[in-house]
């Protein structure tokens, strides 16, 4: 875990008229507090939050700023009365290693002014920390090497921000967008693309070039070498054109394709997309003419287990470049919430559903 404190509500941008209103809560929490309100009834409860799985929790910062920003009772006058104040939350941090059925979260308090939050708490819990959980793994797999977190184009562009987070509370500090960074006041970085080079009549040279004159001279280029796939050929024409200004070589070859340094190879291995043998092949044209300080970035289909075997075999990659792989994963990381306890008479009386009692956890820490 990078980081304890806690992220500053603000930095959310939470739609909180519409969260208060319960626009994205399910329609029975809803119900239930016009119930509970109109019967004048406001019980004192303990809510409990917890998942079936062993994760890396992520989303609790974010879920605290709903609770806070969100939670209270209209006023007859249109107003909004504050709810935080009155509920005693307490909270694991994000970045914390979690247990099957470990209490993450408590809210105690009057129920009605957190009932219509229950939906939108446990949906980013959830998200973020599958999000967290996949890239411990593929941080774990990369064995030490910088792992970039480029999965930007495969979900809805929303979804950017919280996401960069979560990879990068679980080690993946490199991410492609400003909105990826933006929690923790990062910029998104990348390669010269495809796009680019085509733009440029196919010349990866001449884009990588002027990728160089016009971008920042903070911003490392990296030149995507597979245009006419010959990366080791491109590699080296980049190297001789940019100097030091080139930071990193990335290979992107297509699954479908085998690049021309390895014809003269193939017979004992799979050789389609971007295989340990490429990346060999590119380091040792790089070092034999001389550029042993560009590095080398592969992207392509990579997960934890193809990580694994790159790392296995001793493959000189210096950094991953991982997409959708984030996304995946056989884990299930839905959060519930159960009331587990109300107040009578002063003292707490446990009231639950059957088989979810109350797990207390020390590790909670009170929110303040």
């Amino acid at each position: 875990m990078l980081r304890v404190e806690r992220l500053d509500p603000r930095i959310f941008n939470l739609p909180v008229e519409k969260m208060r209103a319960g626009y994205y809560s399910d329609t029975y929490f809803n119900r239930a507090r016009e119930i509970l309100r109109r019967d004048g009834h406001r019980p004192r409860v303990r809510m409990q939050v917890f998942q079936r799985g062993r994760s890396v929790l992520c989303g609790i910062d974010e879920a605290l700023a709903i609770v806070r920003s969100c939670s209270g009772s209209p006023e007859p006058d249109g107003g909004w009365s504050d709810g935080w104040n009155a509920l005693d939350v307490r909270a694991l941090h994000d970045g914390d290693e979690v247990t099957p059925f470990e209490t993450v979260m408590t809210i105690e308090g009057d129920y009605t002014l957190f009932a219509h939050l229950e939906t939108l708490y446990l949906g980013v819990l959830s998200r973020r920390t599958r999000i967290a959980t996949n890239a411990r793994v593929i941080v774990g797999a990369a064995n030490g090497k910088e792992v970039l977190f480029f999965p930007a184009r495969y979900d809805h562009h929303q979804m950017q921000t919280g996401d960069g987070y979560a990879a990068y509370i679980s080690g993946a500090l490199g991410v492609s967008t400003d909105a990826n960074a933006e929690w923790w006041g990062s910029r998104g970085m990348g390669t010269v693309p495809h796009a680019l080079i085509a733009a440029y009549g196919g010349d990866t040279v001449l884009a990588t070039e002027k990728f160089a004159q016009y971008i920042d001279p903070d911003v490392h280029v990296i030149s995507l070498v597979d245009f006419d796939n010959d990366c080791a050929a491109t590699s080296v024409a980049v190297a001789r054109a940019l100097g030091k200004r080139l930071w990193g070589v990335r290979l992107d070859t297509s699954g479908t394709l085998v690049d021309r340094s390895l014809w003269s190879q193939m017979g004992t291995f799979v050789p389609t997309g971007v295989v340990p043998q490429l990346v060999r092949n590119v380091r040792a044209a790089l070092d034999a003419a001389g550029f042993g300080f560009v590095k080398i970035v592969v992207s392509g289909g990579f997960d934890a287990t193809k990580i694994r075997t790159f790392e296995d075999e001793d493959v000189p990659v210096d950094a991953y470049a991982v997409g959708s792989a984030f996304f995946e994963g056989t884990g299930k990381y839905d959060f519930t919430a159960d009331i587990v306890a109300i107040e009578r008479d002063g003292a707490w009386v446990e009231c639950h559903k059957a088989g979810r009692p109350e797990r207390v956890n020390p590790r909670l820490a009170r929110v303040t």
